[in-house]
């Protein structure tokens, strides 16, 4: 009987806390919106599933071996925990915050008393340092991303390029309201966190997971999330903005067919464009390097194989080790607070800002023209949510004119968008971290 007992307060059942049951919840709606509403389903079921592992109870999946010890703390392994970090307190809470402001040496002295201690990393941990705490995931999906892009729409046009840049405009306008909103005592973001969430305006997910992991590691789950869902919800979110923008007359407007782009214009661009970012703006180099050489293993012509592998296997590899690393920071102490829901509220401003800046821009660049090259509906395609945006922008023109076929011309813009969000992401990781 003792050793039931014991077996059930060991338990998930026993242990299990609101927090985590309302997380598990969530982990499960992810799951339901990507199976049965196919919203971006190769992200949110991996989200989803580590979502619900990392809020096993017990587990400790999502945990590094010193929080697993702090989790349990046994008595000894609480007093080598506090000699180790310099403190008087046994507290785990204290000991905990300690830890996470203690210096290099304290904190390896702390690992090697939870290793001692016979704790470990959860699987999750481990995952999460590999493929986000080195940036090597979202890097790799940017290669792979790169690989499927053909930039034959953007060079046949180079003027919606200003479309792209313009789309970025939501993700420095939410950086100022999350500023604003810390300065009057609504929300508390520093520089950094308000830096991480403006990024969701980009609608770029593997960018506003590679500038979190840098600025501000503890909301990546809560930028994720809220970045991969804006995303799916393109088609809803973006054509009520594209409708108020826009009259019966610009949303008929018929744009030219785009000129053929050789081979070679192909092949110099990325080298172009590799070449300039590193000369203006090194610190944009990882993210725009690995896009242009993925697009470079495109067009060359030469290396199919390797196009092929970083189209396909490698970047759903990566994709589902992403995924369950963004899922191990759902856990319910991370993910259930007040600053969860000022992200998911800043991250749609920000769409909507992108979405709205985007189609003025092609207003404003007929304006200046004297004439009507440009359809609109076109700009709101400069978010990088890639090819949805654009898709919606075809969409939308072919309801008011059934042969105004737009999806090409949107594919300028929305190539010109990942491009944009890679640069804002640049500057600010080059000014805020």
């Amino acid at each position: 009987m003792d050793k039931l007992i014991e077996l059930f307060l060991a338990s998930g059942a026993y242990n299990i806390s609101g927090g985590q049951i309302v997380m598990i919840l969530i982990g499960l709606l992810l799951l339901f919106l990507a199976i049965k509403k196919n919203f971006e389903p190769l992200l949110l079921v991996p989200i989803g599933f580590g979502g619900i592992l990392a809020n096993i109870p017990e587990a400790g999946l999502a945990y590094n071996a010193v929080e697993n010890a702090l989790h349990f703390a046994v008595p000894e392994v609480m007093n080598a925990m506090a000699a180790a970090l310099n403190v008087s307190s046994t507290d785990p809470y204290e000991l905990l915050n300690a830890y996470n402001n203690a210096s290099a040496a304290e904190i390896q002295a702390a690992k090697n008393v939870a290793y001692d201690g016979g704790y470990a990393n959860g699987m999750l941990y481990n995952f999460y340092s590999v493929a986000i705490g080195s940036t090597v995931a979202p890097l790799l999906i940017f290669m792979g991303v790169g690989a499927m892009t053909d930039f034959g729409p953007l060079l046949a046009n180079p003027r919606t390029l200003f479309l792209g840049a313009a789309a970025q405009f939501g993700i420095f306008a939410t950086v100022l309201g999350a500023v604003g909103m810390s300065a009057m005592g609504i929300m508390d973001f520093n520089i950094q966190e308000a830096a991480a969430i403006g990024i969701i305006g980009g609608a770029d997910g593997p960018t506003a997971i590679y500038v979190t992991s840098l600025l501000a590691p503890h909301l990546l789950g809560a930028i994720a999330v809220a970045a991969y869902s804006y995303m799916a919800l393109v088609p809803l979110i973006q054509p009520p903005i594209m409708r108020a923008l826009t009259t019966d007359a610009e949303r008929k407007i018929k744009m030219s067919q785009l000129r053929h782009v050789t081979k070679l214009e192909k092949i110099l661009f990325p080298i172009t464009l590799l070449i300039l970012v590193a000369l203006l703006l090194p610190d944009a180099a990882p993210l725009l390097g690995m896009f242009c050489f993925g697009n470079l293993m495109r067009e060359c012509g030469v290396v199919d194989r390797l196009s092929d592998t970083a189209q396909n296997a490698l970047i759903n590899i990566v994709t589902i080790f992403l995924g369950l690393s963004v899922g191990s920071k759902l856990s319910a102490d991370k993910f259930l607070d007040l600053q969860t829901l000022g992200i998911m509220a800043l991250g749609i401003v920000a769409f909507c800002i992108g979405t709205a800046a985007g189609v003025l821009m092609a207003k404003l660049m007929n304006k200046m023209m004297g004439g009507n090259a440009i359809n609109p509906l076109i700009g709101s395609a400069g978010v990088s949510a890639v090819p949805m945006a654009a898709r919606v922008s075809n969409k939308i023109g072919l309801e008011y004119n059934s042969q105004n076929f737009l999806l090409m011309h949107a594919m300028g813009p929305n190539v010109a968008g990942v491009i944009g969000s890679a640069i804002a992401a640049g500057v600010m990781i080059k000014f805020v971290s």
